[in-house]
């Protein structure tokens, strides 16, 4: 089922299929740069699809997914104003990492900047042999602003980011894949129907299980290991009493599911 664009314009598409709901940034012409129009736009669309989907997959038109912030919105901001904007960056993308619904972006062509900091808000990121990842506002005077000194530097390490940022250094697909940036590669062209896949698996998902990997892991990784462990007995105990998790462990010991590793 295709329920076509969401009413915030053209330069976001809005597609729900199979419980999957894909949005794709829209203006090729501006390499999908995120401008504050934009920026609500993937908010509104988001929040649609936190009601609608159980699946959600960020990919761009064009010939890249997103080359960062629009410079050119940003270049006569003051001070205060930029501090602002950054913090609507955080929030959205926050609600984007912890909401209920887990997101996949499908990466091809320019990841770069803001584009880098929307793909890192994302659970599982594809990665098509296009895709080229970059920090360059370090080579252009100014600093991340939609997480990345976070959340980047989480998944590859603050040494390689400062390396990013300080000599504008560009990672290929196969490099990103090495450090952990992004979980799968593919052949160019491929990362729509990768992602697609993965989304299938995913949307097939008990709840409670959905739940306690979005809300809980993240938070047990802030945690002392003693902490962390008991919160992981508490989310065991919740997932694994589910009506959906016990027909699933039925199913697998009366044989009627597949074993890992089965086609």
């Amino acid at each position: 089922m295709s329920t076509g664009n969401v009413p915030t314009g053209e330069m976001l598409t809005y597609e729900l299929r199979d419980n999957i709901a894909w949005l794709g940034l829209n203006r090729p012409e501006k390499r999908n740069a995120i401008s504050e129009a934009l920026l609500a736009a993937i908010d509104t669309a988001f929040r649609r699809a936190s009601r609608e989907a159980r699946a959600i997959i960020f990919h761009g038109h064009g010939p890249c997914f997103c080359a960062g912030l629009d410079l050119a919105e940003m270049r006569l901001r003051s001070a205060e104003e930029v501090f602002h904007l950054s913090r609507d960056w955080h929030d959205l993308f926050s609600r984007i990492r912890r909401g209920r619904v887990p997101a996949l972006a499908a990466l091809h062509g320019a990841t770069v900047g803001g584009g880098l900091e929307l793909a890192s808000a994302c659970h599982i990121r594809v990665a098509d042999a296009s895709a080229f990842f970059a920090l360059p506002e370090g080579t252009r005077g100014i600093y991340v602003g939609g997480g990345a000194s976070v959340h980047v530097a989480r998944l590859i390490g603050a040494a390689r980011m400062a390396d990013m940022m300080l000599t504008g250094r560009v990672l290929d697909a196969a490099h990103a894949e090495r450090i952990g940036l992004v979980q799968y590669l593919v052949p160019a062209g491929e990362a729509l129907a990768k992602a697609g896949e993965l989304a299938a698996k995913v949307a097939t998902m008990a709840p409670l299980t959905v739940l306690a990997i979005l809300q809980a892991l993240p938070r047990i990784q802030d945690m002392s290991e003693e902490d962390g462990l008991f919160v992981e007995s508490l989310t065991a105990a919740l997932a694994q009493t589910g009506p959906e998790a016990v027909a699933m462990l039925t199913a697998f010991v009366e044989k009627r599911a597949k074993k890992v590793g089965e086609a």
